[in-house]
C-alpha cells in the first residue's frame, strides 16, 4: 500500500490509473481538493501526457519510500539533535559517535525521509506542469477554438494589462491557470459555458468589480470569493447552487447580487452584516424557506426580488429597510400566509407584489405607504380589503385601509367612553389606559401580519405595532 501519497494527489491519481491492483486511488479527502482544482484529470489527452511524465524510477522510489515506515515525530528529532550537540561538546570524538549513534539514527532517518518526500514533491510539480500545458493545449485546439482564451492567455503571458474580458457562451469547460496571471482585471464575463467550478485563484483578481458567471454548471462558489474587496457586481444566476459561501459577507463592495435560478435553500446567516451597501438583490426562483435575520442591516437595499421560493415568513425587522423601493414576494404559493405590520415602516415603497399567497389581511396601517404606485395582490384568499377593492390598485387599497384605520379607532374612542363613565374616578383613568394599550394592540393587530403570530417563530409584542407607537 501507498504510503502517505495523500500529500501527492495527481501522483496518486496517475498511479492508480496506471494499475489500480498495484496502487490505491487518492482518499476521498484528497478527492475533495483534487477534482475542482484539476476538472479535466480524466480526459484521455490529458491523462495520457501524465502517465508518460512519470519516471521509470518510480516504483524503486516508492517501495524505499513505503519501506521507511512512520516519520520520527519533530518533537524526538529536534531532541536528538540537541543530544548529539551536547555529547560532541562533552566527549572525545570516538566516544562521542559511539554514544549518540541512537540520536544520530532518528536524525538520519528524518533526512532520509525528507529526500525522498522531495523526489516525490518533484514529480508531483511536473505532472502540474504537464497537466497545464495540456488543458491549454486542448484550449486551444478546439473545433470552436476559443481565440479569445487563447488571446487572453498570450496576453497574460507577457504581462500586458487587460481590465475587460467577455468570454461568454464560448463552452469553456475550466479556466486555465495563466487566467488569473490577468492583472488589472476590472470586469470578468463567463457566462453561458460548461464550468462546473470557479478555482480559488480567482482571488488573485484583487481589482475586480464585475463578475459574471451566469448560466453555467456550478454547484457551489469557492469561499475564496470573499477575498475580492472590490467587487461591486456578482451574477451567479442559472447555475446549480444550493448555497453561498458565507465569506460572500466579506465583499463589502457589493452593490448588486444575482443569485436568482438556482437550488438555493438558505442564505448565509452574516449576509447582511456585511453586505451593508447593497443595493439589489435578486433571489427569485431558488428553494428558500426563510431570510436570515441579518437581512434586515441591509440598510441600502432599493430592490428586493424573492418572488418563486418557498418562503414561510417575513421577519417583522424588515421595516428597518427604509430604502426599499421595489419588494417582490409573489408566488409562495401554500407557504407565505402574510406579511408583517411593519412592512408599513417602508415608507419609499414604490412597487409591492404579493400575488400567489395565502395572504388574508394586510396590515391596517397599511396607508402609511404613500408613496406606493405599483400593488399586486392577485390570487390571494383576501379578506380585508376584498378582491374587489384590491384589483383597483395602490390608491384604492390605501383609501380602503385609512378609513378601516379610521373606524377601529372610533371604535375604541367609543368603548374607551364606555369605560370612563363605568369607572368614573381616578381609578377609572388608570384602567382606561390599559385598557386601551391591552384592547388595540392585542385584537388590531392580530388583524396585521401573521394574525398574531410573527414571522420570527413567537408572538409578537405590543411594541411591535406601528399603532402601539402611536398610543
Amino acid at each position: 500500500m501507498d504510503h502517505d501519497l495523500d500529500k501527492f494527489p495527481i501522483l496518486s491519481y496517475v498511479l492508480h490509473q496506471l494499475d489500480s491492483n498495484l496502487h490505491a486511488p487518492p482518499s476521498m479527502a484528497a478527492q475533495e481538493t483534487l477534482f475542482p482544482s484539476f476538472p479535466l484529470l480524466s480526459d484521455p489527452q490529458v491523462m495520457s501526457s501524465l502517465t508518460q511524465s512519470i519516471p521509470t524510477t518510480i516504483t524503486q522510489t516508492l517501495f524505499v519510500f513505503n519501506s521507511l515506515g512512520s516519520r520520527p515525530d519533530p518533537l524526538a528529532v529536534s531532541s536528538a539533535r540537541s543530544k548529539i550537540a551536547q555529547i560532541m561538546d562533552s566527549l572525545s570524538p570516538e566516544e562521542a559517535a559511539k554514544e549518540s549513534e541512537i540520536y544520530t539514527g532518528v536524525v538520519r532517518l528524518d533526512e532520509v525521509h525528507d529526500s525522498y518526500e522531495k523526489k516525490l514533491k518533484d514529480i508531483e510539480e511536473e505532472l502540474s506542469r504537464v497537466y497545464a500545458t495540456e488543458v491549454e493545449s486542448l484550449l486551444r485546439s478546439g473545433e470552436e477554438v476559443n481565440e479569445e482564451v487563447v488571446a487572453v492567455l498570450k496576453a497574460a503571458e507577457s504581462g500586458e494589462i487587460n481590465e475587460r474580458i467577455n468570454l461568454s457562451g464560448q463552452e469553456l469547460k475550466l479556466l486555465p491557470e495563466a487566467f488569473w496571471k490577468v492583472v488589472g482585471l476590472v470586469y470578468l464575463n463567463l457566462s453561458g459555458n460548461d464550468l462546473t467550478v470557479i478555482p480559488d485563484a480567482i482571488s488573485k483578481l484583487k481589482k475586480l468589480e464585475e463578475l459574471d458567471v451566469s448560466s453555467n454548471s456550478l454547484e457551489s462558489l469557492p469561499d475564496s470569493i470573499g477575498m475580492l474587496l472590490n467587487l461591486r457586481i456578482l451574477n451567479v444566476n442559472g447555475n446549480n447552487l444550493t448555497a453561498l459561501p458565507e465569506s460572500i459577507a466579506h465583499c463589502r463592495s457589493l452593490v448588486e447580487l444575482d443569485a436568482s435560478y438556482n437550488n438555493l435553500t438558505t442564505l448565509p446567516t452574516n449576509i447582511g452584516y456585511g453586505l451593508q451597501n447593497l443595493e439589489r438583490l435578486s433571489i427569485q426562483l431558488n428553494k428558500l424557506r426563510y431570510f436570515p435575520g441579518s437581512i434586515s442591516e441591509m440598510y441600502n437595499l432599493k430592490y428586493l426580488d424573492a418572488h418563486m421560493n418557498e418562503i414561510h415568513g417575513i421577519p417583522n425587522s424588515i421595516g428597518r429597510l427604509t430604502k426599499l423601493e421595489v419588494l417582490n414576494l409573489s408566488s409562495n404559493f401554500n407557504n407565505l400566509m402574510g406579511v408583517p405590520d411593519t412592512i408599513t415602516d417602508l415608507t419609499n415603497l414604490r412597487e409591492l407584489d404579493l400575488s400567489n399567497n395565502q395572504i388574508q389581511a394586510i396590515p391596517d396601517s397599511f396607508y402609511r405607504l404613500r408613496k406606493l404606485e405599483k400593488l399586486n395582490l392577485d390570487q390571494n384568499p383576501l379578506e380585508i380589503p376584498s378582491q374587489e377593492v384590491a384589483s383597483q390598485g395602490a390608491e384604492a387599497v390605501r383609501e380602503f385601509m385609512k378609513k378601516r384605520w379610521g373606524e377601529l379607532m372610533a371604535e375604541q374612542q367609543q368603548r374607551i367612553g364606555v369605560e370612563a363613565e363605568r369607572h368614573g374616578n381616578e381609578t377609572g383613568w388608570v384602567y382606561w389606559g390599559t385598557s386601551m394599550v391591552t384592547n388595540l394592540v392585542s385584537g388590531v393587530t392580530q388583524t396585521i401580519g401573521f394574525g398574531g403570530a410573527s414571522s420570527d417563530g413567537g408572538d409578537k409584542k405590543p411594541g411591535d405595532s406601528y399603532f402601539y407607537h402611536q398610543i
